[in-house]
């Protein structure tokens, strides 16, 4: 019998200062049952980071990576259904990003864990001709603590002001600073 996800709803409360990007966002994610509350919370951060303003050129969407090898963890395609940005979470081989650089105006990676950096050091020779990618890494302590606030149901405030991003639960608060490993977009 195979195991069903479980859903998590969270109302992410955004004050991107540094991007204009201020609102509240309903989302709610099919947590797979292999995906840890670390990974997702990663991809609530990546939703919180790259939401555009409005849903004028399309909307960010959670795309079911876990469960389809051929879509992203997020994506956001335009009105024609094309997909403009392709983001994934942890660390994807190079072939997949190649592929989705092929097809997307823009790729972004949020890796989190330790061994991000021979990850990369491995990867970064192999990606040199791509112009749309970027590649963050957001620290293993800092990935850990935001698990910690893994609810099933979640109100979190996330503010970025000056490139500093704090993710806040109503009792506790943490500041996640994510390292650009790689951005030729």
């Amino acid at each position: 019998m195979a195991l069903k996800a479980t859903i998590y709803k969270a109302t992410l409360q955004l004050s991107d200062i540094d991007r204009g990007v201020y609102g509240d966002y309903p989302v709610t994610l099919a947590r797979h049952p292999s995906e840890t509350d670390e990974r997702m919370l990663i991809r609530l951060l990546a939703f919180a980071l790259n939401v555009p303003e409005d849903d004028d050129h399309g909307a960010l969407e959670f795309a079911k990576d876990m469960w389809d090898a051929d879509e992203p963890s997020l994506w956001q395609k335009d009105l024609t259904g094309r997909i403009d940005h392709w983001i994934e979470v942890g660390q994807p081989d190079e072939k997949r990003l190649l592929r989705a650089a092929a097809r997307v105006g823009r790729v972004s990676v949020y890796s989190f864990s330790a061994s991000t950096p021979v990850w990369w050091k491995g990867m970064a020779s192999k990606l040199t001709r791509l112009t749309n990618l970027a590649v963050w890494q957001v620290p293993t302590v800092q990935s850990q603590a935001l698990a910690a606030l893994a609810q099933r149901t979640m109100e979190l405030q996330v503010t970025v002001q000056d490139g500093a991003i704090w993710v806040g639960d109503g009792t506790r608060s943490i500041e996640v600073a994510p390292v650009l490993l790689s951005a030729r977009a």
